[in-house]
């Protein structure tokens, strides 16, 4: 009989994942083969082995950890992520988002853990317990199977993929990838896929069902002309730095797959796994739909829209200040007069790239663009002006930050004490520049009348108190309400910010 070395594992709901090959359970565990000591996704289309062969990992790198390799045939590079531990507060999902973020490798043990709040020994136990292995070896593993997906989908020089996969040794690249594949890195140079032009082009999994169309239609009403494009198939963007600019462009993958196809030109490839990363969070690639349903559909008043909408994804924005500039210029206005605003700073202080593409061509100013100017005469108001311009102050300054790991209340809590930033504000930012599944705003006007169907319209602490119920996906439940409005032509969903 197959077995599991993860106890949160279930050996039943894995066999039936496994066997149906139902791709809404890729990525939330992985199964691998004692006779051949390779490990799959539960969507690979290679025969099935006996039974007694087969043992079940919560991750990659625990599959790895026991010496396995990845399967060439379903790829395990493009399972998407699993939330159950990359979301919310607990300490393997803060730690999680700092190997996101870039700054794991500049860490040593003592202060990664002191970053997340414990100590060195209680993490690597955590992992070893939940993810079947230590924080370096998860943190390599999802590297190396980032190169693998290089190597197999593009022309990039091995040299260029272990940059940008995060490796600065190419002698440490090609041992740690022939120890986890059992061949080195060129030997994966056989078939890559086509370049389009400089582009690459690379296929980001997302686990079914997933709404596409809806979170282009909630970019596409906030758009910022000359920095990003979105329309009916697809979000462009650019990119810094301005002197060697790069972009992207995200549409569906051709064909009934579950995946993203991501063209990509990026001159620096360093900067290629972060990009990659970003996306992931900013289009919510990593979602369980299946979790987040479970939960939200206890709700009445929910339990419809999860039946109209089952793939609605929480969207996120692209740098943390500009989504920050963006809500406190949405505070108590329409999304277009919001836009007009952004718009008009990111023509007057944004900065230019020098090889613009397909109309992209300005990159959103930082806050030390914003610090010192006077945003009155692109026509905010003095309060707004002055807020825009405390809160670049305060990032310079160190008093806030949009650090990944940080807990939802803490995040909230800082930023509330600048003069100007609401509960509304903070909670929006913590949506869209976090993606913090749970982030609330529960003051939001529409939120109030659209979670009070027929009935009169919620009072802000009625709403919190109703709200407990969703946890931890209050997010995906803001979305839901506001699109819930958007469906039904209401005239105030066009205040949603």
């Amino acid at each position: 009989m197959p077995t599991t070395h993860d106890p949160l594992l279930d050996v039943r709901t894995c066999e039936q994942a496994r066997l149906s090959r139902d791709a809404r359970f890729d990525g939330l565990f992985f199964t691998a083969v004692t006779s051949t000591r390779i490990y799959c996704r539960p969507v690979c289309p290679a025969p099935s082995p006996k039974p007694e062969n087969i043992r079940y990992y919560a991750s990659a790198a625990a599959a790895e950890a026991a010496g396995f390799r990845p399967c060439l045939r379903c790829r395990p590079e493009l399972a998407p992520g699993n939330d159950a531990w990359q979301r919310g507060d607990h300490v393997i999902a803060r730690t999680l988002k700092l190997m996101d973020s870039g700054v794991f490798d500049e860490l040593s043990a003592e202060a990664m853990a002191e970053r997340v709040g414990v100590g060195a020994r209680q993490l690597r136990r955590l992992f070893v317990e939940r993810l079947g292995a230590p924080p370096i070896s998860v943190h390599t593993t999802r590297r190396l199977l980032f190169a693998k997906q290089l190597l197999t989908e593009t022309t990039l020089p091995v040299t260029e993929v272990a940059l940008a996969s995060g490796f600065r040794s190419l002698r440490r690249f090609h041992a740690a990838f022939l120890q986890a594949n059992r061949v080195p890195p060129r030997e994966l140079r056989r078939h890559p896929t086509a370049t389009n032009g400089d582009a690459l082009t690379l296929r980001l999994g997302f686990r079914p069902p997933y709404d596409f169309p809806a979170i282009l239609a909630f970019l596409r009403g906030r758009a910022l002309p000359g920095v990003e494009a979105v329309d009916e198939h697809s979000y462009s963007r650019v990119f810094g730095p301005a002197d060697a600019p790069g972009w992207l462009r995200l549409s569906a993958w051709p064909g009934d797959v579950h995946a993203l196809q991501l063209q990509l030109h990026c001159p620096q490839p360093a900067q290629m796994l972060g990009v990659v990363t970003k996306l992931r969070r900013m289009f919510d690639l990593d979602a369980n739909p299946q979790s987040i349903g479970e939960a939200l559909k206890q709700s009445t008043v929910l339990r419809p829209m999860l039946r109209k909408r089952p793939g609605l994804r929480l969207p996120g924005g692209w740098d943390g200040f500009e989504i920050a500039v963006r809500a406190i210029l949405g505070q108590q206005v329409s999304v277009a007069a919001a836009r007009t605003l952004a718009t008009r700073i990111v023509q007057r202080f944004g900065t230019p790239v020098t090889s613009p593409v397909a109309g992209l061509e300005r990159l959103f100013p930082g806050p030390e663009a914003l610090v010192d100017v006077d945003l009155r005469e692109v026509g905010l108001t003095t309060a707004r002006a002055a807020t825009v311009r405390g809160v670049a102050q305060a990032l310079l300054d160190g008093r806030i930050d949009f650090r990944s790991e940080q807990p939802l209340d803490e995040f909230v809590e800082r930023w509330v004490e600048l003069p100007g930033i609401g509960e509304w504000t903070a909670h929006y930012m913590a949506m869209r520049a976090l993606s913090h599944p749970d982030a609330f705003p529960a003051a939001d006007l529409i939120l109030r009348r659209a979670a009070a169907g027929d009935g009169p319209e919620l009072s802000t602490k009625a709403l919190t108190s109703l709200a407990e119920a969703w946890r931890p996906w209050r997010a995906y439940a803001v979305m839901h309400l506001w699109r819930s409005t958007s469906d039904t032509g209401s005239a105030a969903a066009k205040k949603v910010a």
